[in-house]
């Protein structure tokens, strides 16, 4: 037995930052450990360097086991475009479109991938950490499930439910959860963890020692609420719209430097902006409304998963009209991916949308046309003079751009972006977070915004507060989870003869 399934009572439950943690964890000990999540659904991804497209956290996860990030880690990534559609990528490379009842028909194939992909890892590392998607309780959609359950059942792995006790009643959904498993579900459900516990844990105790009578399985740890743990939210979702992101330390000089992020329904790698949110001074908000663009004194369009759908949602809120504004006031705006397209002129698109020609904003002078060959790459440039890195996922592609711009990025590909006057943007994803790059760029900005008090920090080094926040995660494992269960459940799998709860236990024998 080499491995376990973090799975959880909901999404957002902590599943992935759990994951991190025992990931970094075991590293620390020696242990040669790798992540995987069967089948992600989210638009947070980034390009890895065999050269396919993986959830973000999947990545993040590979860091805390000190690897690079691999398409073997996530072999099923789900992009949702709309309601009840959403792109499948299939070991890093586009492999059509699907809706919710027409993806169950792929499932039995996928299965097969997802299996051959996770018994190479196991093959290849000592433990290979799982998480799971959504709930495991999902019953309407357990028999054809590839991700919890019937990835635990196809790989013989136990399973440790997490539950986020800030939510309330995690007691009622880590109990609710297990009860509604069939009997052989029920046989892998190992243990029961609670992320984000403030207070006194004496407090706790008799709800944990009720969970263990109850189902006979033991609470295996309780995870403080920790204020340091903001950066790399798997989804969108975590982001609360009209506050602040993370945790910024009072500005150097005498002034703040204020960013406003429209918070786009199909927002695509959200965690753009968070290099900026890490920066002394700075306040970063994601917005939906445009009374929040008035006294911003830059406006970052972020990225998009349907650019023309997302376009069209700034128009319906108002938010268009701020933005448009705040450009005409000769202060910065900049574009990410999906929101650099938006910039433009015109886009056309008979790809992602299937929605045709639709006009831009008009604040750079190019147009976007979207191509059916996906572009994924991981390049490197220079930009204000600093060298810098990121990568590409975008169908879009600039073209017809007016003599007046000029582009932000010189690369091996050639010129990337666009400048006219105080608007900027880029395809690229990821640049905030090249420090040198980062601090001439906020330099740059409160000299526009007329910002003279606000003086960029010189020594943030992103790359190692990510490290650090990986090195928390590993600490909040060792001191809080019972390490010497974790590593049996690791080495021997699930005990035998744990209790029926629920159904399955009133119909047991018969």
């Amino acid at each position: 037995m080499s491995g376990l399934l973090v799975a959880g009572t909901t999404s957002d439950a902590g599943k992935s930052v759990l994951v991190a943690g025992i990931c970094r964890w075991l590293a620390r000990s020696g242990v040669r450990v790798a992540p995987f999540k069967a089948q992600n659904m989210s638009n947070n991804s980034v390009v890895c360097p065999d050269g396919g497209e993986i959830g973000r956290a999947q990545a993040v996860q590979a860091a805390a086991c000190g690897l690079e990030p691999s398409v073997r880690f996530n072999p099923v990534l789900l992009k949702p475009g709309g309601d009840r559609s959403s792109q499948v990528v299939v070991l890093g490379e586009v492999a059509g479109e699907v809706t919710a009842l027409s993806y169950r028909e792929r499932k039995a194939a996928l299965l097969e991938t997802v299996s051959s992909t996770l018994d190479g890892l196991r093959g290849d590392y000592d433990q290979v950490i799982c998480e799971g998607a959504g709930s495991p309780a999902e019953i309407n959609l357990r028999a054809t499930d590839i991700a919890n359950m019937g990835l635990a059942q196809a790989a013989r792995l136990p399973v440790l439910v997490v539950g986020d006790i800030d939510r309330g009643g995690v007691f009622a959904a880590l109990y609710g959860t297990l009860a509604l498993l069939d009997a052989a579900d029920q046989a892998l459900v190992s243990g029961f963890v609670i992320n984000k516990f403030r207070g006194d844990p004496a407090l706790l105790e008799p709800g944990l020692e009720q969970v263990r009578a109850l189902t006979g399985r033991p609470v295996q740890g309780v995870l403080p609420w920790s204020e340091e743990l903001w950066l790399d939210a798997e989804d969108s979702l975590s982001y609360v719209a009209d506050g602040v992101v993370g945790n910024p330390a009072p500005p150097l000089g005498d002034q703040w430097l204020r960013v406003a992020v429209p918070k786009l329904p199909r927002i695509s790698n959200a965690t753009d902006i968070e290099a900026l949110a890490a920066e002394p001074g700075v306040a970063v908000r994601f917005v939906t409304e445009p009374s929040r663009l008035t006294d911003a004194d830059l406006v970052v369009l972020p990225g998009s998963k349907a650019t023309v759908e997302d376009l069209a949602w700034l128009h319906r809120t108002g938010l268009a009209d701020g933005v448009l504004a705040h450009a005409r006031a000769g202060l910065p705006v900049f574009g990410i991916c999906g929101g650099f397209q938006m910039l433009s002129r015109r886009i056309t698109d008979e790809v992602e949308s299937g929605g045709g020609a639709v006009d831009g904003l008009g604040l750079l002078d190019l147009e976007i046309e979207f191509e059916p060959k996906k572009t994924l790459r991981t390049p490197s440039g220079t930009a204000l003079g600093e060298a810098v890195t990121g990568y590409e996922i975008h169908h879009g592609t600039p073209v017809r751009p007016g003599d007046d711009l000029v582009p932000l990025i010189t690369t091996e590909f050639g010129a990337e972006g666009a400048v006219s006057g105080a608007t900027s943007g880029t395809h690229w994803h990821g640049l905030f977070e090249n420090d040198a790059f980062r601090r001439r760029f906020l330099a740059h900005v409160a000299r526009q915004a007329g910002r003279d008090g606000f003086a960029a920090a010189p020594d943030v080094s992103f790359a190692a507060l990510r490290e650090g926040q990986l090195d928390l995660l590993g600490d909040l494992v060792e001191r809080h989870l019972d390490t010497g269960a974790l590593l049996r459940l690791l080495d021997g799998g699930a005990p035998r003869g744990l209790p029926l709860v629920g159904p399955a236990a009133m119909h047991a024998g018969e």
